[in-house]
This record gives structure tokens, C-alpha cells and sequence, in this order.
């Protein structure tokens, strides 16, 4: 599953390929054997990359090549505790929308009157012993 590329990627992407790529050419900015614009300079999404690129450049970050060979979410997304679905978390948000949050919150609301209605199941009032 493709996945935007952020920020910090796209410019690692660039230094990789302006710096290390033999390929490339500075001057021009042409991708040498394709004799047009290089791919990955203008790479927007994982998926599809230059095949020399992949086997002979990427290896020289392992961790830039981990975060877009592995699959899963996008760094910085969490799944929504009740969907599942992926988010851009602002702080300590766990929901994505806010019917998300509400039917969170109405789990969370019924869990915790049952746990309070076991603590205090038996007879309303025990009297103490030795007064009665």
C-alpha cells in the first residue's frame, strides 16, 4: 500500500540522488541513461522507485531504506482505538473523528460503571459486629 512521502524523506531522497547517484547528472539534471528529468526527484508517494536507485543508492541509508521498503503506516500515524483507521495525531489524540471520540468515550463511560457496580454488589449496609 502506497503512503505519502513526508517531508524529511523527500529531502533525504534528494541528497541521496543529487550526492551519491551515478546516474545523475548536476548539470543538466537529467538522469543519464534515461536522458530525462530524474524520477526520484520528483517522488511523492512509496511505491515504484528507480531500480538503480533502490539497489545501489538507497542501501547507503538503512534507516531512510527501512521507512519506505517496510510496509504500514506513514511515521507519525496512529490507528484510531475504535476504527482502526489511520491518523495525524494532534498531541495525545486516540481518535480520528470526533464520532469516533464519542462512541470512545461512551465504551469507556460503560466500562467504568460496571467495574464501580461490582465493587459494591451485596447488601447496601453491613452493620458492624457486636452492635445491633
Amino acid at each position: 500500500m502506497a503512503r505519502e512521502l513526508t517531508r524529511d524523506e523527500r529531502k533525504k531522497i534528494r541528497g541521496l540522488v543529487t550526492g551519491m547517484c551515478a546516474n545523475y547528472d548536476s548539470e543538466t539534471g537529467l538522469c543519464l541513461p534515461l536522458d530525462c528529468p530524474c524520477y526520484m526527484l520528483n517522488k511523492w508517494w512509496t511505491g515504484a522507485y528507480c531500480r538503480y536507485f533502490r539497489r545501489s543508492v538507497l542501501p547507503l541509508n538503512p534507516a531512510l531504506e527501512t521507512a519506505l521498503l517496510e510496509e504500514g503506516p506513514a511515521p507519525g500515524l496512529r490507528p484510531c482505538t475504535v476504527c482502526g483507521r489511520p491518523f495525524l495525531p494532534m498531541g495525545r489524540q486516540a481518535y480520528c473523528s470526533e464520532a469516533c471520540k464519542a462512541e470512545g468515550n461512551r465504551k469507556k463511560s460503560r466500562e467504568r460503571m460496571r467495574k464501580m457496580r461490582r465493587k459494591t454488589e451485596g447488601p447496601c449496609y453491613v452493620l458492624p459486629s457486636g452492635k445491633a
